[in-house]
């Protein structure tokens, strides 16, 4: 991402790649089967929860990312790949469809403000494409105003996944569980492919391979 000229462009590219990285697709199906069994209030309670810690860990991550990477003496690249790796294995899970059982079935009990933060804000609404966007664009950042653009994407993003997570028994008496179940292979087939990208980008700014010459 080159942040020197702020136009239309960057700013499409960038709340694209956050909708992707925190917006609401990724954890819907999952907030929905770890929840069904709560009352409305809680539901809302939990997606409240949840959207509250992805957002304040994206600000975080954006905050900090730079000077990780410079204590670490890791690179752009290295992130890019890592972060690929990791969204390979969440895509693949999505694309097999739902498999594995979910504590209720095992008879344990579910504690609301733990799944609010683990797993639902995190790996599934702040995913790893959200983690290695900001870290990215946090060394990346050219100016105060570049800075303040991806504080408000981050911000807009999270506003959209409030009002999704707070209003979801409204929104589910809409949505027929088959459609989802779909919805959840193609969109993991999808990101597998954005898993790909990831990986090869990070592989090309490594000085590793040569992506022209792979086309």
């Amino acid at each position: 991402m080159d942040f020197t000229v702020i136009d239309g462009g960057l700013i499409a590219t960038l709340l694209l790649l956050l909708l992707v990285g925190m917006g609401p697709k990724i954890a819907l199906v999952p907030f929905l089967e770890m929840t069904h069994a709560f009352d409305a209030e809680t539901k809302a309670k939990i997606g409240r929860q949840m959207v509250v810690t992805a957002t304040v860990t994206a600000l975080i991550l954006f905050a900090t990312g730079a000077v990780l990477m410079r204590l670490l003496h890791i690179t752009g690249g290295a992130v890019a790949v890592a972060g690929g790796i990791v969204l390979a294995l969440l895509a693949l899970k999505m694309a097999a469809g739902p498999t594995e059982k979910h504590p209720e079935h095992l008879g344990i009990p579910i504690d609301p403000a733990k799944i609010a933060v683990f797993p639902l804000a995190v790996p599934y609404l702040l995913n790893p494409v959200g983690m290695t966007v900001l870290i990215i664009a946090s060394g990346e950042v050219v100016s105060i105003a570049s800075a303040v653009l991806v504080i408000g994407l981050v911000l807009l993003v999270a506003a959209f996944d409030y009002l999704v997570f707070t209003n979801i028994d409204v929104l589910a008496k809409r949505m027929k569980p088959a459609s989802l179940v779909v919805s959840e292979v193609v969109f993991g087939i999808l990101l597998t492919a954005v898993a790909v990208q990831l990986f090869v980008t990070g592989l090309s700014k490594l000085g590793i391979i040569n992506v022209n010459a792979a086309h």
